[in-house]
């Protein structure tokens, strides 16, 4: 009832400031007890880690991980936070996140602002949170991609020890050539690097991280046997599917439809469950999958469950139909 009394406000801000106001706000009202969100325990056990409940924040909403205990109260059983970068960046110019409110949508080109790792670090090591928590990395707008695989690497021995699991995210769209990571060779490296480097640091750490890669719902059928193959090849522990999408199937002709960057929200839902599913079919169970993409309600939570996913992830749905979701999505799921 609240968030339905605070959305048209919040919609009357650019939606870079609503966002900033929305958590801000979220922050002050955890410090002082108001926020009461039921928890619901529906525990499931994927990559070897306990989680409370199936339904998880995406990445992007808590970029440098400054709401972790807000976001917590909301009733997640896991957050993923960045995408951070070994260095700061600013991102992309404004504006650069747009609302498709006739399409439950968002159009982003944020491209990676984020503090650094070193700051979010830090912030974990702040936050009162023991829950399972994901950390996405990714690569600074300026490194060449033909060395990405140092920034993975950086990023990945910084955030190793404060992890629940890690997440490789090659797939967003506002990141100049990131995308081509997908395929070939850079793949095969990226993957094998990463798996050595995992391996040394479970031995250093005397436990181990899982490795999650993070995909695009933009892959054709050759994309997605690849990438499968490559996924079982180096035993990597888990598949987010998917990130924005580059089509606007479904928003033609909308206010803000042609502004460049990853689409998100209910329009990318069937083609992120056909990716899912897809990816199950060649899997068949070796790797479990995180299912995410236009969840605006629990049914379509249960969908990804049935398409092949252990767990979900909310992001956008959120900015339309508020907390409420995090509840009704475990709820419905089995």
């Amino acid at each position: 009832m609240m968030y339905s009394l605070a959305r048209p406000l919040l919609f009357s801000l650019a939606p870079e400031r609503a966002h900033e106001r929305t958590l801000s706000w979220l922050k002050t009202a955890h410090k002082f007890g108001l926020l009461r969100a039921e928890f619901i325990t529906k525990p499931v056990t994927c990559m070897g880690i306990e989680f409370p409940n199936p339904v998880g924040l995406a990445a992007g909403l808590d970029k440098n991980g400054d709401y972790i205990d807000a976001l917590a109260s909301l009733g997640f059983g896991f957050i993923e936070i960045g995408t951070v970068t070994p260095k700061p960046q600013e991102g992309n110019p404004e504006p650069r996140l747009f609302r498709l409110p006739k399409a439950n949508a968002i159009i982003n080109r944020m491209g990676f602002n984020n503090h650094g790792v070193d700051q979010l670090v830090e912030n974990v090591k702040a936050a009162k949170y023991k829950g399972v928590l994901g950390i996405n990395i990714g690569k600074n707008a300026d490194t060449p991609v033909e060395n990405a695989v140092d920034d993975y690497l950086y990023c990945f021995e910084k955030v190793y020890n404060h992890a629940s699991y890690v997440t490789v995210n090659i797939s967003s769209p506002n990141t100049k050539n990131l995308r081509s990571l997908q395929s070939g060779e850079a793949l095969t490296y990226l993957l094998e690097t990463l798996k050595n480097r995992q391996a040394e640091l479970a031995e250093e750490y005397q436990h181990y991280v899982p490795l999650v890669l993070k995909v695009a719902p933009d892959l054709s059928t050759e994309d997605i046997a690849f990438i499968a193959k490559q996924l079982l090849e180096y035993k990597i522990d888990g598949l987010i599917v998917t990130n924005t999408t580059l089509s606007r199937d479904g928003v033609e002709g909308l206010p803000s439809a042609d502004e460049a960057g990853g689409l998100s929200g209910e329009p990318v839902f069937e083609k992120s469950t056909i990716c899912l599913r897809s990816f199950a079919a060649v899997l068949k169970n070796q790797i479990p999958l995180i299912g995410v993409g236009g969840i605006l309600n629990g049914e379509q939570a249960l969908a990804k469950q049935h398409a092949g996913a252990s767990l979900v992830q909310v992001y956008t749905g959120l900015i339309y139909t508020g907390p409420k979701l995090v509840q009704e999505c475990i709820n419905t799921m089995t």
